[in-house]
């Protein structure tokens, strides 16, 4: 059968150990917890442009970030077309939608080739049940996105191109929402473009000034953030 006529569900399969380890959450859980969210843990590579998340289809699992980046927008809505956060490695999304039994009210799509782990929603309620700890990760996981959207919110509303490109860097540098990034985040001027909402071009010009600010290392490949609390002042020092 040809993998590429297959869904993103059709291709999952069991996790490897190194993926498991990149899953922050695991080891808030018991032993006999953990081997309980392994044995439900599903794992696929979604294709540049792939569908994770459709708006108006049920939430069946808890997703999150292996390695890639994947971008929450609204862009199949009515309204105006919103991109809501870039999601990096290390980052899950979706708690909130999953503790209503609601339907996806947001749009989530690979920027790059990505390896996404989904947990069945019956799983994730009884971890939520029985795991004080696991409850704890996802209440902070609320509470920081919630900060997060506000500040998105804020973001929109900015009309300098360099303090756009820089709170959205760091916001993609959350050590709490994406703890797989560290310091250096994989990702692309044209990817950073699409989550910005500026050309290339004009993205670049950005990412320079940062960097003669040194609050950035434009590397090969990626951004590494050299001062994270100074980006999320910027332009004040």
């Amino acid at each position: 059968m040809n993998m590429q006529h297959l869904t993103l569900r059709q291709r999952a399969r069991a996790a490897t150990a190194a993926e498991l380890d990149a899953i922050p959450w695991l080891s808030v859980l018991s032993p006999a917890q953990r081997e309980q969210a392994v044995a439900g843990l599903q794992v696929a590579e979604a294709e540049v442009g792939e569908r994770v998340c459709r708006i108006g289809k049920p939430a069946n699992f808890w997703f999150g970030v292996v390695d890639g980046l994947l971008k929450m927008s609204n862009d199949d809505a009515a309204a105006q077309a919103i991109t809501f956060t870039g999601v990096p490695p290390g980052g899950w999304f979706g708690e909130g939608t999953l503790l209503k039994r609601e339907v996806y009210r947001y749009n989530i799509q690979a920027l790059r080739k990505s390896v996404v782990a989904g947990l069945p929603i019956e799983t994730f309620h009884d971890l939520l049940e029985h795991s004080i700890g696991f409850n704890r990760f996802v209440l902070n996981q609320l509470n920081e996105r919630l900060g997060q959207f506000i500040a998105a919110r804020e973001i929109d509303r900015i009309s300098d191109p360099d303090m756009r490109v820089a709170r959205n860097l760091a916001a993609l540098f959350h050590p709490l929402l994406y703890p797989g990034v560290g310091s250096l985040l994989r990702i692309t001027q044209q990817e950073l473009a699409k989550l910005v909402g500026l050309s290339r071009q004009r993205v670049n010009e950005a990412l320079g000034h940062l960097q003669e600010r040194a609050l950035i290392s434009v590397e090969y490949g990626g951004v590494r953030v050299l001062d994270l609390q100074r980006l999320r002042r910027f332009p004040q020092d």
